[in-house]
């Protein structure tokens, strides 16, 4: 089969989050399996633009409501990502750094899809799965089927993934202009709530919707940010596939991030060497556990608790623990965490920002990884975690419950907690604390069950390429 990926993120390219991840790895593994993958993404202007060499694959026109551009198509020469990779580029919109956070991002994206679908147009034949991945591209299902332009790529079967159902993309309705010529009769598949819902939509006209985790596709008939009914209605055609993880670049055996490398065999001792880097660089206690938290700091994934949680648990534990936090989000967040330092010196610490080689390095030399997330679809931190060796203390939601067992059921080997609360958080550290003070036999055990684990990509790609085939 020919799939098209259609995403607004793809690592290394441009990556914001977890759907960057899944995209840089699952048209890989559909490569490897003999299928012919290809990423769509904007073209940004990233370091991967600059360090890599580019042919012109198409030059064309679109309008956008009122506004005629151009855009180009290039594709990497090399394949080196292990499938073909095209950028979109559209002078004025998407020749920015940031993949988000610009107040025209509706328009940066809406002329995006129309320029993909117009490129398609073009090609002397047709895909045989277009695959279109969050709201960034939730416009294309139904533009494929009724934008009068496009009719030659109605038939093809489009495929819409859900890695976060609380963005929607909203839009008013004075920019329906922006959607190239279409059928009126049909404006109830773009709407929810009186407004243009690119989700929403893409969830009505996609052929199949997937989410990242079998227990997510269940939680969106209750808490999908006001769409729970559309999930309800839509559940025949929703399926749930646990998202995996590139089992080639997290491998602590050959991390190219780390200085110290280990196997399940050497979990321990390694560990430990990798530990030592982190306490040295940050200031803290080698002898204590230590507690990582490596993401976004925002609501979603329950930060704004955090800095409660940790004075609580350093309050209890007599400061027995050590904590390093790497993310960036929220102001308000990001000062409140880093105002504990001062006040933890040898047991705290923070780093704002985003740094790729230092998140390795967390999950090689970190004890335990805290992820209290309010909306978790998958996660793929814990995965990378459970891979190092590193036990995952998690919130009983989406993928999270999916993917682990808390150590007081049968050969568990997390710690899961039910409410993102900072009670909920502190207890949770003071039990893992006195695993690890207690029972370093048993915390062992975990480490090396957790690390023989197979949460790589060859399963869900083939539960995806089963959905490609129901298709046909």
């Amino acid at each position: 089969m020919e799939i098209i990926h259609v995403s607004a993120e793809c690592y290394p390219v441009a990556k914001a989050g977890g759907l960057g991840d899944v995209v840089g790895a699952l048209p890989k593994y559909q490569t490897a399996m003999g299928h012919t993958a290809k990423v769509v993404m904007p073209m940004y202007r990233t370091k991967f633009l600059y360090q890599n060499d580019w042919i012109i694959d198409f030059k064309g026109h679109a309008n956008l409501g009122n506004w005629w551009f151009s855009f180009t198509v290039i594709k990497e020469k090399t394949n080196r990502l292990g499938f073909d990779l095209y950028l979109v580029d559209i002078n004025g919109l998407l020749d920015r750094e940031k993949v988000y956070g610009y107040d025209d991002d509706t328009e940066r994206f809406t002329a995006f899809q129309i320029a993909v679908i117009n490129w398609m147009t073009h090609w002397q034949h047709k895909p045989d799965v277009i695959h279109c991945h969050d709201h960034h591209t939730g416009l294309i299902p139904f533009m494929v089927k009724y934008c009068y332009d496009y009719n030659k790529l109605a038939d093809v079967p489009t495929v819409f993934t859900i890695h976060n159902a609380q963005y929607q993309g909203w839009m008013g309705w004075n920019k329906s202009s922006y959607i190239p010529r279409w059928d009126s009769w049909k404006h109830g598949l773009l709407e929810w709530n009186k407004t243009i819902n690119p989700l929403a939509s893409a969830v009505k006209n996609a052929w199949k919707v997937t989410t990242v985790s079998y227990s997510y596709l269940d939680e969106l008939k209750y808490n999908s940010n006001g769409l729970e009914k559309l999930f309800e209605f839509e559940k025949g055609k929703c399926v749930g596939i646990l998202n995996g993880i590139d089992a080639d670049v997290w491998d602590p055996a050959v991390d190219t991030y780390l200085e110290n490398h280990f196997s399940k065999e050497s979990v321990t001792e390694g560990k430990l060497k990798n530990k030592q880097l982190l306490c040295e660089r940050f200031n803290l206690d080698i002898n204590k556990p230590l507690f990582v938290f490596i993401g976004r700091l925002v609501g979603e994934k329950a930060a704004d608790v955090l800095p409660d949680a940790i004075v609580s648990s350093m309050y209890s534990l007599n400061n027995g623990v050590n904590v390093l936090i790497l993310g960036s989000g929220e102001p308000q967040v990001e000062w409140q965490l880093s105002q504990l330092a001062p006040h933890y010196p040898g047991n705290y610490n923070v780093f704002i920002g985003y740094n790729e080689a230092l998140s390795h390095l967390m999950y090689a030399g970190a004890d335990f990884l805290l992820m209290p997330s309010r909306v978790e679809p998958c996660g793929l931190n814990q995965m990378y975690a459970m891979r190092y060796g590193t036990v995952p203390v998690v919130r009983n939601t989406g993928g999270l419950r999916d993917t682990v067992v808390d150590m007081g059921d049968f050969e568990g080997w997390g710690i899961r907690f039910n409410h993102a609360t900072a009670g909920d958080i502190s207890y949770s550290i003071q039990r893992a604390a006195k695993l690890y003070s207690d029972d370093e036999v048993h915390l062992n055990w975990m480490r090396q069950r957790m690390m023989k684990i197979d949460n790589s990509w060859e399963n869900a790609t083939k539960q995806y390429l089963n959905v490609y085939g129901e298709l046909k």
